[in-house]
């Protein structure tokens, strides 16, 4: 059994677009939330309102997944893994020009950061705002995932290297090749369970090691061990982990679970609905209550056949919607912060549906200028250079194109 070429294990897989954009709206709903004092309300609608940032478990899991694949890839078909460079240079333009405008734009335009301090720009143009307590300014609260996400593409050549074990050896394909799945999944435990039991000793700060790399290594190695078991089936080498595509042909299933554990994270398990502290044991709940919710929601898209649910999550609005959910993301508090300065409103009142949609219409605005005038041309730009000067480095272009979703 020969194995598929790059192209066809790598490829593209518009459908997890909509996957983002499901995160990036849970993201808007659970700040509008906030906003309008809901989410801090004794009733089942604040409830929900306030673990809609299971958003940011879905960015994790989907980043693990999408940047890990072609490495996984190249280990199993013993090929060479993307040069690291280009890979960097590729996150670097497809995430921080466009990060940059929004930083300039709400140090500048929003009252409540007039006037901001040179530590405030060099702290968020350099995504280091949170290493320290309190250092997150009005519009861009959110960018506490964004700066541990990049933490992590930082790290990612060197975890690709050190996780995976030995590589397959020559032969044919056959389920007892090592695909390091588990070695994966077992190091993102430890490193977040590592981290959260410091926590709980009062070695580390609830109030600021929650926003750190290692609290969310469990959700990145989710990813990442989905990436490997997918490459592995992909490749005929993954044979324990068909169960996989079992689970992407029935979808429904899938979310229904999700949906039940997202309504267990709604109770006090999972801790405070405000900005109080949670215990490192609420803390914990919730990032398993969390992952299981990411996982669920996109193993029916990543993993199986064509189905009819992936086809219309496939759809020119599903992917329009897609490339856009990073300005979402970005400009949603901004237009959040303008809707109460334009309009007057107190703090903690105002209609959560209305304050909504308001939001991600305003949002969607600022994310379609975003991404044709900035984040387009920058990807265009950062996939002309540098120029590819082997076959080799013609490979790796597929698998980090691949990642560059």
């Amino acid at each position: 059994m020969s194995a598929p070429i790059p192209d066809q294990v790598l490829r593209r897989l518009p459908a997890l677009d909509a996957v983002r954009v499901i995160g990036a709206l849970a993201v808007v709903g659970h700040h509008v939330g906030f906003a309008t004092g809901r989410n801090t309300g004794d009733t089942a609608v604040g409830a929900w309102l306030s673990r809609l940032d299971v958003g940011v478990a879905v960015f994790f899991v989907l980043s693990g997944f999408l940047l890990f694949r072609p490495y996984a890839h190249a280990r199993a078909t013993g090929q060479r893994p993307p040069g690291t460079g280009r890979y960097l240079w590729r996150r670097a333009t497809r995430i921080l020009p466009a990060y940059w405008v929004a930083v300039v734009v709400c140090l500048l335009v929003l009252p409540q950061n007039r006037p901001a301090s040179t530590g405030d720009w060099l702290r968020h143009l350099t995504l280091t705002q949170i290493y320290q307590h309190g250092q997150l300014r009005h519009g861009l609260s959110q960018t506490w995932s964004l700066a541990t996400e990049v933490t992590f593409y930082l790290l990612l050549p060197v975890l690709a290297i050190l996780l995976p074990g030995r590589r397959p050896t020559p032969g044919p394909p056959t389920s007892a090749h090592p695909d390091g799945v588990l070695r994966i999944a077992l190091a993102a435990t430890v490193v977040t369970g590592g981290w959260v039991a410091l926590m709980g000793a009062g070695v580390l700060s609830l109030g600021l090691h929650t926003m750190w790399l290692p609290s969310y290594a469990g959700w990145f190695g989710a990813g990442m061990a989905l990436a490997g078991a997918q490459v592995a089936l992909r490749t005929g080498r993954g044979g324990r982990w068909r169960f996989l595509d079992d689970l992407g042909r029935a979808p429904l299933a899938c979310w229904t679970v999700a949906l039940g554990a997202l309504a267990v994270a709604t109770t006090p398990v999972t801790g405070p609905r405000d900005l109080a502290e949670p215990t490192a044991g609420q803390f914990a709940t919730k990032l398993v209550l969390y992952l299981v919710v990411a996982v669920l929601l996109i193993v029916p898209v990543a993993f199986g056949p064509q189905t009819r649910t992936k086809g219309v999550f496939d759809s020119i609005v599903g992917r329009w919607l897609g490339r856009v959910s990073y300005g979402l993301f970005l400009w949603h508090p901004f237009v959040l912060e303008g809707i109460y300065l334009l309009d007057g409103r107190p703090e903690f009142t105002g209609d959560p549906l209305g304050t909504f949609l308001l939001t991600v219409a305003g949002g969607l605005v600022l994310a379609a200028v975003s991404y044709y005038a900035v984040e387009r041309p920058f990807q265009r730009w950062g996939g002309r250079w540098p120029r590819r000067r082997s076959t080799s480095e013609s490979q790796s272009r597929v698998a980090v194109a691949t990642a560059a979703n």
